[in-house]
């Protein structure tokens, strides 16, 4: 059953699981996605003792804002905000914290600037740093990002509002190439995709990682600290698949400078961009041996 926390801004939708007195682990999802990603990753976690909790980001239902007036940003630092309020609200300690995607550039914030929660950190599917109006882009990676430039128009935009589960469809299809995907599996994770704040999250979070657009005056300082961007200070593994079509592989290579405490990155090499949905019993397996180090 979904649980709710309040934070400032939001009512935080979430799943639990494993035995309450276990040692926290929250995994966050990516976009496009959902809580579910972490279905087949979540037994061997709760089965070592973790208990695992699953927040739906913002923009994806049953997790709304409080106020109507909140501008609907999808920016890094609206993401690292909302986490680090989640883990505030519940009052957890000593937290091994999962991203996939937006869910890891939420945990590059929190494990940079808000690290006084967090034990250690799995980013998968995102390197640190890689993106943003001065960050160097070749060509290949320009190509694999379309979509963010594609959200920049009116065709785009009304794609993300009137064709979002085809166009979604198309991206998890091209993003892991070989990879087939039940029509049940990809119809629970679109479900949460099914409201209004959707489509302008989604289009805020490209339109501003790239300098085209301003982001919620709130989280400006904020981005003045991520524009640099700052060194994570807790230990970090990196999970990146070598077939990713999204988020290539070079993005996460070379950033040991960005890494205060311990750190490693592993490539699976045989998975796309969603590692705990095609490759669960390695991603569990990764992040139990991390979390135990």
């Amino acid at each position: 059953m979904t649980e709710f926390v309040r934070t400032p801004d939001l009512k935080i939708g979430y799943e639990a699981d494993g035995p309450p007195d276990g040692r926290p682990l929250v995994a966050v999802h990516g976009w496009p996605d959902d809580p579910h990603c972490w279905d087949q990753v979540v037994p061997a976690l709760a089965e070592a003792g973790y208990r695992v909790l699953r927040p739906y980001l913002r923009g994806f239902a049953p997790t709304e804002f409080r106020t109507p007036d909140k501008p609907r940003s999808g920016q890094s630092g609206a993401l690292g905000q909302d986490l680090r309020d989640f883990l505030d609200a519940l009052d957890l300690s000593g937290v091994v914290l999962v991203g996939h995607d937006w869910g890891a550039r939420a945990g590059y914030v929190v494990g940079a600037l808000f690290p006084e929660r967090v034990s250690r950190l799995v980013a998968m599917s995102a390197g640190h740093g890689a993106s943003g109006p001065g960050v160097p882009l070749d060509y290949p990676l320009a190509h694999a990002y379309w979509y963010e430039w594609f959200v920049a128009t009116k065709r785009g935009q009304d794609a993300m509002r009137r064709d979002r589960r085809a166009f979604c469809r198309y991206l998890w299809t091209s993003w892991s190439p070989g990879w087939e995907f039940s029509d049940a599996e990809f119809d629970q994770a679109a479900a949460c995709w099914d409201n209004d704040d959707w489509p302008p999250i989604t289009v805020s979070a490209y339109l501003h990682r790239w300098g085209e657009q301003d982001g919620d005056p709130a989280y400006a300082d904020l981005e003045r600290e991520l524009a640099k961007p700052p060194r994570v200070q807790v230990p970090a593994l990196v999970l990146h698949g070598g077939k990713d079509a999204d988020n290539l592989p070079s993005t996460s290579e070379g950033k040991d400078e960005l890494f205060a405490a311990d750190y490693r990155r592993v490539v699976f090499g045989d998975v796309g961009h969603f590692p705990p949905r095609e490759a669960p019993a390695r991603t569990a397996e990764q992040i139990l041996r991390w979390a135990a180090a």
